[in-house]
């Protein structure tokens, strides 16, 4: 059995987070969509770069609310300098006249919903992970080696983290993943989360995880096994059993 499970150390700091969580099962990273379904997915990402237009009310990046609370929230734990919330990166495009373009169909579709919602996604191969995946601060040092990175990279003490038994899985909370428990095309299993620093906004959290998986069931032949809002009174669920 594997568990997802936010330390105390996370909700001392966070007391408010919202995080939606999938596990799935099935899936097919390397699915070739047929010609009809190719192109509804390109649609529901172009149709999603238009829609997070209405999140830049600013020209500068980061006044921009829906960056700006991300900015705001890694000011409350030591980061690796120029580290910035997954959302930015994919507002700033937008931003720029560069919209995000497709890639394959499992990241179109998850960056697609992450722009609708400015809300930011990560993807984790469940069969990689060492005993349980935690949110939580870095005593410091852990081992992590960056996708694309030839030397470990490790996180600073109060740094917070995705991390198992082995190290840490994802660095300053959601902005560099590792090499160990990336997505590739023979990933089967994944663990899926978005992140909601705003309480207000829990409802389009929940709207967006189910639109999610209906999508992800629907175009790669995934079967959800969990689907939970994880909150500092409900803060661990069971992904594999």
């Amino acid at each position: 059995m594997k568990k997802f499970i936010v330390d105390d150390a996370f909700w001392t700091l966070f007391p408010d987070v919202s995080i939606g969580v999938l596990a799935v099962k099935n899936i097919c990273e390397s699915a070739s969509l047929d010609e009809a379904q190719a192109a509804e997915v390109k649609a529901l990402l172009d149709g999603a770069n238009q829609t997070a237009k209405k999140y830049l009310t600013s020209d500068t990046i980061s006044e921009n609310h829906a960056v700006a609370v991300w900015r705001q929230a890694y000011q409350k734990f030591p980061t690796k300098k120029g580290a910035r919330c997954s959302i930015e990166a994919l507002l700033k495009r937008v931003l720029l006249g560069k919209p995000v373009g497709t890639i394959a169909p499992s990241v179109d579709i998850t960056n697609a919903i992450s722009l609708k919602y400015a809300l930011p996604i990560g993807a984790e191969d469940i069969d990689a992970f060492a005993g349980d995946l935690h949110l939580g601060v870095m005593a410091g040092g852990e081992d992590f080696t960056p996708i694309g990175a030839d030397k470990p990279e490790p996180p600073l003490a109060g740094e917070v983290a995705y991390y198992d038994e082995a190290g840490v899985v994802c660095r300053c909370w959601n902005w560099r993943d590792g090499q160990r428990t990336c997505v590739q095309d023979a990933t089967t299993s994944e663990f899926i989360v978005m992140e909601c620093v705003e309480p207000d906004r829990a409802d389009e959290l929940r709207e967006a995880i189910d639109e999610l998986a209906a999508l992800l069931q629907k175009y790669l032949g995934a079967e959800v096994t969990a689907r939970q809002i994880v909150t500092r009174g409900n803060h661990e669920l069971v992904l594999q059993a």
